[in-house]
């Protein structure tokens, strides 16, 4: 399992150096980008809002920037987008971003985009009860995401490792329809899917642990921060104004995650009662959460042994950005 993930992880970082077509956010001849790329995903609402109320749009139209909304379907695909130059900026979890950019991914964290509880470890029936029942048995988790890092810390901390128990790796939604068709005895879920799972399919959160969920990011490709910064920090205004328009409005935000994710309305509200907006900008309490994801991962040779994880999160953490916008 572990040359399966370095092998996934290091075929996104060389999709990166070898695509050789500009950026979807190519200059205009004023100095400013045509065109940026946002990601939006159904595991961070705030992205969700910002695409319904059209914040972008509003600022950015009247400098004639055009934007894009791409689908992140995991911390995984939002940085296969970011890597390849199909989006300016990529919604993830934390550890993933770290794990990325051990690898060599050219990104930054700019924006903390919530405090969820949104990975779990989800089974059907009453055949797994603890950790400790997972040896021997079939787990489904999806490679480089913050619910495969939670899996594994969940392991760890109870004397197990990756080769005591047989890893599927299935996207998100298909490691859900895997855990309900019995293809497999454990999922390590993400909301909206383990809510609906939990809600709907009476599936038993049977180890749930809040400190091994790393905060959502907002990562910006280092490119563009390095071109477009006043850009950088327009975006985080934008998000700004949807973290507070969700906070304000946390009936409306369900609906539109129920929308956009086609889940009931009381499972978009479950998801949203599992994450903290409060603090958006990057900080030390954020980066001590990733920097001890990032000690496990490096326990068990998933990054390497020569990286020093806590000077890692230090060049992936950018806070000046936010830290200009937010008061």
């Amino acid at each position: 399992m572990k040359k399966i993930l370095t092998l996934g992880l290091v075929a996104i970082v060389i999709s990166a150096l070898v695509i050789s077509g500009c950026s979807q956010s190519s200059s205009s001849a004023s100095g400013k980008p045509e065109k940026i790329v946002l990601d939006y995903a159904y595991y961070s609402p705030t992205s969700l809002v910002l695409k319904e109320k059209g914040f972008a749009e509003d600022i950015f139209k009247e400098e004639g920037i055009e934007v894009e909304y791409v689908l992140s379907q995991g911390s995984n695909k939002a940085l296969e987008f970011l890597n390849s130059n199909s989006a300016d900026f990529g919604s993830t979890a934390g550890a993933a971003a770290l794990m990325a950019k051990a690898k060599g991914s050219p990104i930054q964290t700019v924006y903390i985009f919530s405090k969820p509880e949104w990975t779990a470890l989800v089974t059907k029936d009453g055949a797994v009860t603890s950790v400790e029942d997972l040896k021997g048995k079939k787990v489904a988790a999806t490679l480089g995401t913050d619910p495969y890092i939670f899996l594994v810390r969940a392991l760890t901390e109870h004397g197990l490792t990756q080769k005591d128990i047989e890893l599927v790796n299935l996207q998100h939604g298909d490691g859900a329809t895997a855990l309900l068709a019995g293809d497999v005895d454990a999922w390590a879920g993400l909301d909206p899917h383990m809510a609906r799972v939990e809600l709907q399919s009476e599936g038993n959160l049977f180890f749930r642990n809040a400190d091994f969920n790393t905060y959502g990011t907002l990562n910006v490709r280092s490119e563009f921060a390095e071109k477009y910064p006043e850009y950088v920090e327009k975006v985080i205004e934008v998000y700004e104004k949807a973290r507070k328009w969700a906070i304000e409005n946390p009936e409306e935000t369900a609906e539109i995650l129920a929308k956009e994710a086609q889940i009931d309305f009381e499972v978009a509200k479950k998801q949203l009662e599992r994450n903290d907006f409060s603090n958006s900008v990057p900080g030390q309490k954020q980066k001590d959460t990733i920097i001890g994801a990032g000690n496990v991962l490096q326990a068990e040779g998933i990054i390497e042994e020569d990286v020093e994880i806590e000077s890692l999160v230090d060049e992936l953490f950018e806070p000046s950005f936010a830290e200009k916008v937010i008061e």
